[in-house]
């Protein structure tokens, strides 16, 4: 298992896809233990918008989440969008991030994946 330094995981949302909620919830579990297992990890995971939900108390993927936080990957959740949701104080996964984290992210890493 390596974390690759050029690589950002950026997860702007809770589900992939825009159709049923429960099949993006499923295929976001699945595409997030496909990325671990494939052994490549981000350097950092980046979480927006409703994707706070996947580092928050009650999340499904909270055990590869966290999997993915300790085998190196830096996970940070958008300190605007928890307050938004009021999980603020339901954040189990990594640490608060702002806009100018994400902007400076998606500027540096030499490869932005988001499903």
């Amino acid at each position: 298992m390596s974390v690759d330094n050029d690589l950002l995981l950026l997860l702007k949302s809770s589900g992939i896809g825009d159709g049923e909620p429960d099949l993006g919830a499923k295929l976001m579990n699945a595409f997030l233990h496909v990325l671990y297992d494939g052994g490549r990890l981000p350097a950092r995971i980046i979480c927006m918008n409703s994707g706070i939900f996947l580092t928050t108390e009650g999340s499904p993927v909270l055990d590869i989440m966290k999997k993915f936080a300790e085998s190196g990957s830096e996970v940070l959740s958008c300190g605007t969008c928890l307050d938004y949701f009021g999980r603020a104080d339901k954040l189990l996964v990594g640490k608060p991030g702002n806009m100018k984290d994400t902007v400076a992210s998606m500027l540096s890493f030499k490869q932005v994946l988001a499903p």
